[in-house]
């Protein structure tokens, strides 16, 4: 059975880091592609960042641009989401999510990954 668990959310102040980690079990993990994904409360999910199986430089969503960066160790079976100059905007649950089979024009749908971890949460206040 996959399972992704996530780890490393928290409060933080304005201008602050985090660094948010995923565990992957039960499948292949270097055969999937992975994301990370947040939803706010009153908001739907949102696609914040993705790698590709077949590498290549990863995808981020606007808001997050230059701030966040994602990556995976395939030896360890964990992807990270490493989250810099926080803003109280990106206050949300954060998920991370794997599958197969995405392409890139659709990888910000929430619809198109098949295994998700339960979220953890990030605050960041002003």
């Amino acid at each position: 059975q996959v399972q992704l668990v996530e780890s490393g959310g928290g409060s933080v102040q304005a201008g602050g880091s985090l660094r948010l980690s995923c565990a992957a079990s039960g499948y292949t993990f270097s055969s999937n592609n992975v994301a990370w994904f947040r939803q706010a409360p009153g908001k739907k999910r949102e696609g914040v960042a993705v790698m590709f199986i077949r590498g290549g430089s990863p995808y981020y969503g606007d808001s997050v641009k230059g701030r966040f960066t994602i990556s995976r160790d395939n030896a360890k079976n964990m992807m990270y989401l490493q989250m810099n100059s926080l803003k109280p905007e990106d206050t949300a649950m954060y998920y991370c999510a794997a599958a197969p089979s995405v392409y890139i024009r659709s990888w910000a749908q929430v619809e198109v990954w098949d295994y998700w971890g339960q979220g953890t949460q990030v605050t960041v206040s002003s």
